[in-house]
């Protein structure tokens, strides 16, 4: 094929094994990536946010600190749902990883769905992270939030070709 990425069909989508799906391991692997890739923008953007809102008073800094964390939850949002939804169907850490985000039956999550799978992943982290260490022991390898937006996390078998 000529530089780009090679084809598969559906049925090479959807894993038949368990290994075939992203573990708990390697997806908390992949969410380290997403956080260090987060990580410059994010603190740019705070260190720019509180040096053109300076605060007051302690009732300032409460609503600026607010401010910032809804910025912050925002981009992060943006991130996950934009990526998830692209061609992509995955993060850059996701990426990295060999990984990808499908929905059940192996096509491209819609940029609503990924968005239910966002804010769903905080419930994952509600009690002492059980929604997420379930990965470990789930058939196909789901943690709740998952579950709940119905996707998967396979490994991508489609790869860029080398140039």
């Amino acid at each position: 094929m000529s530089g780009g990425i090679t084809s598969c069909d559906k049925s090479q989508m959807i894993p038949n094994e368990r290994n075939g799906y992203g573990g708990f391991w390697i997806r908390f692997g992949a969410f380290l990536v997403d956080i260090v890739v987060l990580l410059i923008p994010t603190l740019l953007i705070s260190f720019l946010f509180h040096a053109v809102t300076p605060a007051r008073d302690e009732i300032e800094r409460t609503i600026v600190d607010l401010m910032d964390s809804g910025f912050n939850l925002l981009m992060c949002w943006v991130y996950e749902a934009v990526l998830l939804s692209s061609p992509w169907q995955a993060t850059i850490g996701k990426r990295v990883c060999g990984l990808k985000v499908t929905d059940y039956d192996g096509n491209r999550v819609s940029f609503a769905r990924a968005t239910g799978r966002y804010f769903a992943w905080y419930l994952s982290a509600v009690p002492l992270c059980i929604g997420f260490i379930m990965i470990a022991w789930t058939r196909q390898r789901q943690g709740l939030h998952d579950l709940m937006a119905r996707t998967l996390v396979v490994q991508d078998s489609v790869r860029l070709s080398p140039r």
